[in-house]
């Protein structure tokens, strides 16, 4: 039985990192100044596309989508990544339902939530007083 087979098996699924920091690790070279500078620009880009996507077209939130797409699978924010994905697919797609919209912009919302608040976390007084409740708020702000 494989290590997580078992963790299953005992009831508790693990669930991934919020930031992959392997992957972020060799994409910044292990350069600690270089690593948080990258995740203070994505803590501040998911604010600025969530405000995008939240007042644009379909269109227009497919592209803000597919942006934050590789801006995640930069520094291996693979939940933000997804996400960004099925907005992509679901504002490209013929399936352009506003409830479909609606549930892939709240599950973007959420992954963007929970990296952010592990940005915070990580960069605490280094990231200007930002925490993630202002995130939430500022991201919000239309």
């Amino acid at each position: 039985m494989t290590a997580s087979n078992l963790l299953i098996a005992a009831g508790r699924e693990q669930k991934p990192a919020v930031i992959d920091e392997n992957h972020l690790r060799r994409m910044t070279l292990g350069d600690r100044s270089l690593e948080r500078e990258v995740l203070e620009i994505f803590a501040r880009q998911i604010t600025l596309m969530l405000r995008r996507i939240a007042a644009s077209d379909p269109a227009l939130a497919a592209a803000a989508a597919h942006t934050l797409k590789g801006s995640a699978r930069g520094i291996g924010a693979w939940r933000v990544a997804l996400a960004a994905e099925r907005l992509e697919e679901a504002a490209a797609g013929q399936q352009r339902h506003a409830n479909v919209m609606d549930a892939a912009i709240a599950e973007l919302e959420a992954a963007g939530l929970e990296v952010c608040a592990a940005i915070c976390a990580r960069l605490g007084d280094h990231f200007g007083g930002l925490n993630a409740e202002t995130w939430r708020d500022r991201s919000r702000d239309h």
